[in-house]
């Protein structure tokens, strides 16, 4: 339960997030996700946390072959053909001679998935990236990207009770990837739900730690939920000592609402259309 295997990979379940984390409280919030517990820490260029998040690893305590680090490759890089110097750059800023995981952050229709997947895959042959994926791509943008690179690992984004998002969890499951959630309480909105803290006061949890259970009781799917203060992020890391009935988990899966997407940049690709849509 607590950890995806995908080849000789092994890649912890539940994670740590570090969008719109800067400066100091980066370096603090990771240095407590550290200590709390937490060895999967995702990153991204565009947060302009890197060199931070870096830092707080080097002072963490924890040796950097027992961290599974993610970073993403922002889209004018992608658009440009510019993801090995992208990659690079990230590796600087970060202090390792390689990530974990290596995602394309966005799709760019300006160029074929297949060009940029293939390129992505560079990086990973050069020793860089243990492992490569994508995000934020609908299912059959997903395919295609499978279909030009079928060693993809992970495809990473926006995921919660709100959200349904089978028809891109049938692509991954099919392909044995992880699907790794972000904004898995739904900024909040998840936790408001009287169902949900009916859960939670059975199990004497909170009602986070019970959307975080359900998400890591459903086959092939992480989670990486953002905190700042160490009451948070030790509260999100501690749901590995109860588990959701089937019936509990049915009742969160019946809160999809049909405008449940929160994350729908310009730039975002025609998004799947759920059961709830």
């Amino acid at each position: 339960m607590k950890n995806f295997s995908h080849g000789d990979l092994v890649i912890p379940r539940l994670g740590f997030g570090t969008w719109k984390l800067k400066g100091d409280d980066a370096i603090d919030a990771v240095k407590i996700a550290l200590d709390t517990g937490y060895r999967h820490i995702d990153t991204a260029a565009i947060y302009e946390n890197e060199k931070e998040v870096g830092l707080a690893l080097k002072e963490g305590g924890v040796a950097r072959e027992d961290i599974f680090l993610t970073t993403k490759i922002w889209n004018d890089d992608i658009e440009r053909s510019r993801i090995a110097d992208a990659a690079d750059r990230s590796l600087d800023h970060l202090g390792t001679d390689y990530v974990d995981l290596l995602l394309l952050h966005w799709p760019m229709t300006s160029r074929p998935i297949a060009d940029q997947v293939q390129e992505l895959a560079e990086v990973k042959k050069a020793g860089k990236a243990r492992a490569i994926g994508i995000s934020n791509y609908n299912a059959s943008q997903l395919t295609e990207a499978l279909d030009a690179c079928p060693d993809l690992a992970c495809l990473q984004a926006e995921y919660h009770p709100e959200l349904d998002q089978d028809p891109i969890l049938n692509v991954v499951r099919n392909a044995d990837m992880l699907f790794t959630a972000y904004s898995p309480l739904g900024r909040g909105d998840s936790l408001k739900h009287q169902v949900v803290k009916d859960i939670a006061e059975a199990h004497g949890k909170a009602p986070g730690q019970v959307v975080l259970r359900w998400m890591i009781q459903q086959p092939n799917v992480a989670a990486i939920p953002k905190a700042t203060s160490r009451e948070h992020i030790e509260e999100n890391f501690d749901i590995f000592d109860f588990e959701l009935t089937d019936e509990e988990m049915k009742k969160i899966f019946a809160l999809v609402e049909p405008d449940g997407r929160i994350i729908d940049p310009d730039w975002a690709p025609q998004w799947d259309t759920g059961v709830a849509a």
